[in-house]
């Protein structure tokens, strides 16, 4: 009898990919940066039916059958209801310029009318094609903005921090940047929010399919006492890492006293047909989206997440830790949108997941005060033990999509 391999972070200890696209059951769903406590032994992870479909697909099914008119018609309405003649703004689209932001707040400010204000999160590193999309989307788009830039050295430290205790380079970004929206709209008496892509898209159960966001939960909380940032929590971060509650209040939940209970947070692509690809040759179209000049390494692409150096190396510790390469997640999307076949896809993963993003590793590294050598021992120390093995120094799947792993 085979003894039973440790798994961390409470994914599946079985190993299964879908039928339809290359996912696996490892694919985290319900993730940490959603979670105020950011616990991953609480984490959630994407569900497979009986016949072996996950739930992204199973969504990917579903839009085949959704009678997009009459959703399109539930927008209108749902617009009629906040769209203002005073001139103030009635809407709002978080966004960087990339091109679902573009996509999304296009749409509702030339097609339907809306009188949007965006606002931008930056990315902690700018690429330099990522920081002329973003000035693009607002001078070309012709859009108000409010960006919110952080203390740089607030956001230098907690990453490290993030690195260090959560192998998550991008996990206090992502806090901060989804409880911004909320504050943003409180501040300013919007109440009605957009962003673009229903998490849904990828199976993540905390859409729950839905048009809005109606928990208030999801952006705010009752006290701070229970957060985690960064996998510290608030008390630590003040005693150890000389964090203050005033560095770090941007990257928490409005406290339930605080939020409006009027405000509506909804996804635009529960409206709309949303494909990814559609989106790109649409913001290239309308406000002349850039791609990367060159192939983002883990992957195939070019035009997705290429706003911040440090995205690559998000998605290399993702793979580390759940055995999901970019190549993979794009793959499936792409596959789900009868844009691949499977097998293509199979062979992208092959070819691209888990290659180290080193043409701007050493520049992150040093602005992070990181050594290199000890990024890589955090790597192997985040390496699931039911996922990966170590063979002759060198360490290797168990399973893959393309059942060439070591076990399989």
């Amino acid at each position: 009898m085979k003894k039973k391999l440790e798994t961390y972070y409470n994914l599946p200890s079985e190993v299964k990919f879908c039928s339809i696209c290359v996912n696996s059951n490892q694919y985290p769903a319900s993730v940490p940066e959603f979670q105020h406590s950011v616990d991953r032994k609480n984490a959630n992870y994407v569900n497979f039916s009986d016949e072996n479909i996950c739930d992204a697909c199973t969504q990917a099914i579903i839009k085949t059958e959704i009678d997009w008119k009459n959703r399109e018609d539930q927008l209108l309405k749902l617009l009629d209801n906040y769209r203002r003649s005073d001139g103030e703004y009635d809407c709002l689209v978080p966004g960087s310029g990339g091109k679902d932001s573009v996509y999304a707040s296009y749409l509702l400010k030339h097609k339907y009318g809306m009188n949007p204000l965006t606002i931008t999160w930056p990315p902690i590193m700018y690429t330099d094609y990522g920081y002329e999309n973003y000035k693009n989307w607002l001078d070309i788009g012709g859009f108000d903005n409010i960006t919110y830039k952080p203390s740089g050295e607030v956001m230098r430290k907690l990453t490290k921090i993030a690195i260090e205790t959560l192998l998550h380079p991008f996990q206090t970004f992502i806090l901060g940047q989804k409880n911004l929206a909320p504050k943003i709209a409180t501040k300013y008496g919007i109440d009605l929010v957009f962003y673009g892509e229903n998490e849904a898209e990828y199976g993540n159960p905390i859409a729950d399919n839905n048009q809005s966001l109606r928990d208030k939960s999801f952006f705010s909380i009752k006290d701070f006492d229970s957060i985690m940032l960064a996998g510290k929590s608030l008390k630590e971060l003040k005693e150890v890492y000389g964090l203050d509650l005033k560095d770090l209040k941007i990257f928490l939940p409005l406290l339930d006293s605080e939020y409006k209970e009027n405000i509506q947070i909804h996804y635009l692509g529960y409206y709309i047909k949303w494909i990814p690809q559609e989106a790109y040759y649409f913001a290239v179209e309308n406000t002349n989206f850039r791609a990367r000049p060159h192939r983002s390494q883990g992957t195939y692409s070019k035009y997705n997440s290429i706003d911040d150096k440090i995205d690559d190396l998000h998605w290399y510790t993702r793979f580390i830790k759940f055995g999901i390469g970019r190549a993979t997640d794009e793959a499936s999307q792409e596959i789900r949108n009868n844009h691949l076949t499977r097998e293509e896809g199979k062979a992208l993963a092959k070819r691209f997941d888990g290659e180290l993003p080193d043409r701007y590793l050493k520049e992150i590294l040093n602005y992070l005060d990181i050594k290199e050598d000890y990024f890589h021992k955090r790597c192997d120390d985040f390496r699931s033990p039911h996922l990966w093995i170590e063979v002759d120094g060198k360490w290797y799947l168990r399973h893959t999509v393309n059942k060439d792993g070591v076990d399989d």
